[in-house]
């Protein structure tokens, strides 16, 4: 069997037959609230032995805020987490600057709209012209942390939408999934360094690295906060759901006047997970899983 990448829960690990599969896209989905950030900071921190945490973090998020990655991870894990500034110039030179720092918060947090329906024609042309000059970075950032061993990356900040087509921020995760975490090392390098590939052609073989053993989380949220409702309708009829080795939705279950959060999962390609509902609580150290019946 191939080997698997941890979930950083043993239980949810169990529950999907040993974790997740290298090289695979995975979604947890999701109301406001629910507890997608915690999941995500237990992949992130899972195997990390140091103050530095194993993965990194693209913040899509367009609200006035972060996603308070710093606030969970100080309290499940006792560690600080970096931002780096979009327009840092260390990301310029991958094999000088060592490791970037954990978190890119990608548009800034400016309160933006992030749906094309929400955008007119001025608006939606000054977008593509913010992400042309933005990519690059994004691409750097990437590159920076792939030949300096990180193999785990959590894309959160996605907000709800009618459909998956309106969203700029599902375009980007595409992005991020398929012309950067899935491409061969050499190509991703030229996608970087462009007209400087050449003369660092040296370099990018000495930090060649394995593609097919980097897996990505992304925290999805959705505007239905009930687990039934998301068990019952398709989540999204694009490519990221469709492409996504495995689909994990977080919502609230009631059982008489009691309402507790479930776990269901809904989609996992190539081996055993649990079909029934799995219940979980949030505490300070992060989320607690049943164990399996």
């Amino acid at each position: 069997m191939t080997r698997r990448v941890t979930t950083g829960l043993t239980e949810l690990d169990d529950a999907l037959g040993g974790g997740l599969v290298p090289g695979t896209l995975t979604i947890f989905a999701g109301a406001t609230g629910i507890g997608k950030t915690q999941f995500g900071m237990h992949f992130l921190h899972a195997q990390t032995t140091g103050l530095q945490p194993s993965g990194a973090i693209i913040d899509l998020s367009s609200r006035g805020d972060s996603q308070n990655h710093d606030g969970y991870t100080q309290r499940m894990f006792g560690r600080k987490l970096t931002n780096v500034n979009i327009q840092d110039e260390a990301l310029m030179s991958p094999f000088a600057s060592g490791r970037p720092a954990d978190v890119i918060p990608f548009l800034g947090y400016g309160g933006k709209r992030v749906l094309r329906s929400q955008l007119d024609v001025d608006q939606w042309h000054a977008w593509q012209s913010e992400m042309n000059r933005r990519m690059p970075q994004l691409f750097r950032f990437v590159y920076g942390h792939l030949i300096h061993g990180t193999r785990r990356f959590v894309i959160d900040g996605i907000e709800p939408q009618e459909t998956p087509g309106d969203s700029l921020q599902l375009d980007m995760t595409e992005m991020i999934y398929h012309r950067m975490l899935r491409q061969e090392h050499d190509w991703l390098a030229r996608e970087v360094l462009r007209e400087n590939y050449l003369a660092n052609e040296q370099h990018v073989q000495s930090h060649a690295y394995d593609h097919s053993q980097t897996a990505a989380v992304v925290l999805l949220t959705t505007k239905q906060s009930m687990l039934e409702p998301l068990m019952t309708q398709p989540l999204a009829d694009g490519d990221l759901a469709a492409g996504a080795n495995t689909v994990i939705l977080l919502g609230r279950v009631q059982q008489g006047q009691q309402v507790s959060r479930a776990l269901f999962i809904a989609k996992h390609r190539g081996s055993y997970a649990r079909q029934d509902i799995i219940p979980f609580e949030i505490n300070d150290q992060g989320i607690q899983l049943s164990s399996s019946t």
